[in-house]
């Protein structure tokens, strides 16, 4: 009989998140696993690559949730007022203060989900993947029947807010732990100590077969430009650090470098990424392309690949560069020194516009070193080193 196992995310953006889970599910044999996502919402550039035999559904009570959720409670519970709602926005304060008051988050989930019946299908396993994610966690604990419940973790939860008080409850009814990296594991152990036991590194999967097959497919850029082509791919965020970028590729045109940064992704910051792309007159040499679910054309013929993010877990973009064998400059967030050799196979420099800026340079001027970082990734090709067995242990 099958493993019936749930994969709980927000949606399918384009995003690394989103690509493990798609690439994880491609190693689950279609004879042993009946596969369900459910998403809070229908959205994201994935949503078609999912297979055919996966389950897809959704959490209707979501959208009207959506906004209790993500802007602050008192906002919400004003506009309940404001329409006479005068009950429910009683209801919510009380929920809220509550919540905050015993430092338990738990208590305004309940009280949000209290009309959300206890989801209609039953599970071998439920995972909540998009992790960590309070909201997600808590309906995966309390609002699904599972005979095991499993938390992924996929960010540095030093970097993004992380309620350890939440964690500390919550955490306990989970039977087991995967996380992205061997830094991000000992940073979420060192705040929940309680997971120590029963978590253990998953690092994300990739098909390096089919991200070398998929670089041949496609155009990839299609302006003409026969400068430096550095590329960046990644959401439009603030943990992303494409306003590090952006002020990087202004030093390098100042100091004359025929270069353009282009940058594959979308999110929340474009509007503000794209006044600071104006504000130093960069409009025709920092380029958005927004989402494409096949970046592989890109890093195939860009020049260099940067990475200038903020935070990560184990950033899935640098697995890819590494596939295609293209001299790479990181920050050194979570997982980097577990990815790249430093002047080895790249570089990794410091969470830092100077430090990104040297480090591109570097390249530039060198191309006999950008060349033996090629050269040095050519002969010892990325091959996935995740054995499934565990993640597959657990599940029985």
């Amino acid at each position: 009989m099958k493993i019936k196992i749930v994969f709980m995310i927000i949606n399918m953006n384009i995003g690394g998140t989103e690509k493990a889970l798609l690439n994880m599910i491609a190693e689950m044999p279609e004879d042993e696993y009946d596969i369900t996502i459910l998403m809070l919402e229908k959205y994201g550039g994935f949503l078609d690559s999912i297979p055919n035999t996966v389950h897809i559904d959704y959490i209707l009570e979501y959208p009207s949730l959506k906004n209790t959720l993500n802007q602050p409670a008192k906002v919400t519970a004003i506009n309940l007022f404001k329409t006479g709602k005068l009950i429910k926005g009683l209801g919510l304060t009380i929920a809220t203060v509550l919540a905050k008051t015993m430092k338990n988050k738990s208590l305004f989930f309940h009280y949000l989900l209290k009309n959300v019946p206890i989801y209609k299908n039953e599970y071998d396993v439920a995972v909540a993947y998009a992790g960590p994610m309070d909201f997600i966690s808590y309906f995966v604990v309390h609002k699904i029947k599972a005979r095991k419940k499993i938390q992924w973790i996929h960010f540095d939860v030093t970097k993004i807010g992380f309620d350890v008080n939440f964690a500390a409850k919550t955490y306990k009814k989970f039977e087991r732990f995967f996380v992205v990296s061997e830094e991000a594991r000992s940073k979420l152990v060192s705040l929940v100590p309680v997971v120590e036991e029963k978590s253990e590194v998953f690092i994300n999967l990739v098909s390096p077969n089919l991200i070398r097959t998929k670089s041949k497919e496609g155009k990839g850029f299609n302006d003409g430009f026969n400068g430096i082509k550095i590329l960046t791919v990644g959401r439009l965020a603030t943990e992303k650090g494409q306003d590090l970028a952006i002020r990087v590729l202004s030093r390098l045109i100042d100091d004359g470098y025929d270069v353009k940064w282009y940058c594959l992704g979308e999110g929340s910051y474009r509007s503000e990424y794209e006044g600071l792309i104006k504000e130093l007159k960069l409009q025709d040499r920092f380029i958005l392309l927004g989402p494409d679910s096949n970046p592989y054309p890109y890093m195939d013929q860009c020049d260099i690949y940067v990475q200038p993010s903020r935070y990560e877990g184990y950033c899935i973009t640098l697995i890819e560069a590494r596939c295609l064998a293209k001299p790479i400059v990181t920050t050194n967030v979570n997982g980097a020194k577990e990815q790249i050799e430093n002047g080895e196979t790249g570089l990794i420099v410091n969470i830092d516009e100077k430090q990104i800026y040297n480090g591109v340079k570097e390249l530039i001027d060198n191309p006999k070193l950008c060349q033996e970082f090629s050269d040095n990734l050519s002969k010892y090709p990325f091959e996935n080193t995740q054995d499934m067995s565990g993640f597959a242990i657990s599940l029985t």
